[in-house]
């Protein structure tokens, strides 16, 4: 697993040995990174974004926003066998300003009242498992997480019939293997 483009290019992501963490899959990214590029579904100014990437993992999501010159990732991940090598990862960009890791239950009630600043783009990379995400996008709406015109996406398993409750408007959705990943914006009120 490598970084696809920008200042880092081709730099190796290091990814943990068990297999409760399922990696990004450069194929996937690549694709994610060419919609965001090239869609004229939405406009994101990639390199004046704010980033916020919910289950980290390994932080490949976050690497590459990076590596392609964002202002800010937030990196969140709070499972302890996958926490030392996204941090492994992230000092070996050797940027110490430009991103931030917050160790946090994304569940916890207090998690989105922290933020100073909105997002331009929320990364949601749920396990595959997980049933409970949707209150995730519940509360970037209710409390005003995501800009405007930020964009909200979502990796998810293929098979999975996702309720995005008409909160959010899927603006365009791609099958990768057994990956699926949905692009969201606020739906009209």
């Amino acid at each position: 697993m490598r970084v696809i483009s920008g200042s880092f290019k081709g730099k190796k992501i290091f990814k943990p040995k068990d297999n409760k963490t399922r990696p990004l899959k450069d194929l996937t990214k690549e694709s994610i990174f060419n919609i965001i590029e090239h869609s004229n579904k939405f406009k994101i100014d990639l390199i004046n974004s704010n980033i916020l990437d919910l289950f980290s993992g390994v932080g490949s999501f976050g690497i590459e926003c990076l590596s392609r010159g964002v202002k800010k990732v937030i990196f969140v991940e709070n499972y302890s066998g996958v926490l030392p090598i996204l941090k492994k990862n992230l000092l070996n960009l050797k940027l110490y300003n430009e991103y931030e890791i917050l160790e946090n239950d994304i569940y916890g009630n207090n998690f989105f009242l922290n933020f100073y600043k909105k997002f331009d783009i929320i990364f949601l990379d749920p396990p595959f498992k997980d049933k409970n995400f949707h209150l995730l996008l519940i509360k970037i709406k209710n409390l005003k997480v995501l800009n405007k015109n930020g964009i909200i996406i979502v990796h998810r398993h293929k098979t999975e019939t996702d309720n995005f409750s008409n909160i959010f408007k899927i603006i365009e959705q791609k099958k990768y293997g057994i990956s699926k990943v949905s692009f969201l914006s606020f739906s009209n009120e």
